[in-house]
């Protein structure tokens, strides 16, 4: 009976009521939602590109408990070079690997910063917000849905991305929601620290120290935005038969979209940000300038990518969508049949697909209609 409930959950969605009512409590807490289906095919689909799961994989998914709120909060989040799809069972327990060394940075890590907690906007004006101003009422918080200067712990991620370093012993190293590639960081103790000093530190900005003395050197991505797929098989086998169907499809339906879809990430071009030495002010606005230029860019051009274990790998398949304004949209049981929906509907408009969101980071815009507003 279960098994054939879950079928019934993968092939019918869940029910209006529930939708409306994520729905509803989204946007009371800021979220630009949508409520357009999350599947237009017809069941069953014989559409090209919608490659379904096995059977016995679709069995394993949970499709019926509640997945929003099941996203911890972060200040950070990195994505390690690697040019692989699946890696150890830990990332960090692999030794001698940066994601090892990062760990132990962290944990050895002083003064850590005390999150903000209240209010959970930060100040008008401010890039990180991407806020005009303030809310005249409060937002109601809803779990699962946080802004990253609200939190301090840095999840750590292994990604299936070559190295775009100068140096090719040296990692690159993706920071999100920043949305900065960080190179030439050597796979040592040092360099998990200089990368941990300079761009990951959760009492660092979003600049990161640009300290002129440091070895790394740190780009804006140069993507309109950045789709991670959990591929992790030594985790669970789920994630790993989702993560490349998944990929085929992003990829196909973003270029009938006209977009350019990479698999492996572009080696930056221009100065790096170090290289700026004007006031703190001047160096935020210079980053700035240099995201919304990514708006311009035509043909668009979307990075995807695999990555190592994210969490709730009984949502299979697990994805998340970084945007330069700031976002990141953890959307979970995502198969083939809902990515058009959701490049049309989140990538392309910049708004939630309520039934499928996990959670989020800097999800809450209330004085936006979009995501991808600035």
């Amino acid at each position: 009976m279960n098994r054939l409930k879950s079928l019934a959950a993968i092939l019918l969605g869940p029910a209006d009521d529930d939708t409306d009512e994520s729905a509803a409590a989204l946007e009371a807490a800021g979220v630009p939602v949508s409520f357009a289906d999350c599947r237009n095919c017809p069941h069953p689909c014989e559409e090209p590109g919608h490659e379904d799961y096995p059977e016995k994989i679709v069995s394993m998914i949970d499709t019926t408990s509640e997945m929003l709120g099941s996203v911890k909060p972060y200040r950070r989040q990195v994505v390690i070079s690697t040019g692989r799809s699946d890696w150890a069972r830990s990332i960090t327990d692999e030794k001698g690997s940066l994601a090892a060394h990062l760990l132990t940075i962290e944990t050895e890590a002083p003064n850590m910063p005390t999150p903000i907690i209240s209010p959970d906007i930060t100040a008008p004006g401010t890039p990180e917000s991407g806020l005009k101003e303030l809310p005249e009422k409060p937002l109601t918080p809803i779990s699962g849905i946080f802004k990253a200067s609200a939190a301090s712990t840095v999840s750590i991620l292994n990604g299936s991305h070559n190295t775009v370093s100068s140096d090719y012993e040296t990692e690159s190293v993706l920071v999100f929601p920043d949305y900065k590639v960080v190179t030439e960081v050597s796979v040592s103790l040092e360099g998990a620290k200089e990368l941990w000093e300079n761009s990951v530190n959760p009492a660092v900005p979003r600049l990161g120290s640009l300290s002129t003395t440091t070895s790394v050197k740190s780009w804006i991505i140069p993507y309109s935005c950045v789709i991670l797929i959990c591929s992790h098989r030594r985790r669970d086998v789920r994630c790993a038969v989702a993560a490349p169907k998944l990929e085929r499809a992003f990829s196909e339906t973003l270029e009938r979209e006209g977009w350019e879809v990479h698999t492996h990430l572009d080696e930056p071009t221009g100065p790096p940000l170090e290289e700026f030495n004007d006031s703190e002010d001047a160096k935020e606005a210079e980053m700035q300038r240099r995201l919304q230029e990514l708006d311009d860019d035509l043909p668009k051009r979307a990075l995807i990518l695999k990555t190592s274990h994210i969490g709730g790998h009984k949502y299979a398949g697990n994805i998340i969508i970084y945007m330069p304004q700031g976002a990141g949209v953890w959307y979970g049981r995502v198969s083939t049949h809902e990515v058009e929906p959701i490049v049309r509907t989140t990538i392309l408009d910049g708004r939630i697909l309520p039934p499928l969101l996990r959670g989020g980071v800097n999800l809450s815009r209330p004085d936006c209609k979009r995501l991808n507003d600035w």
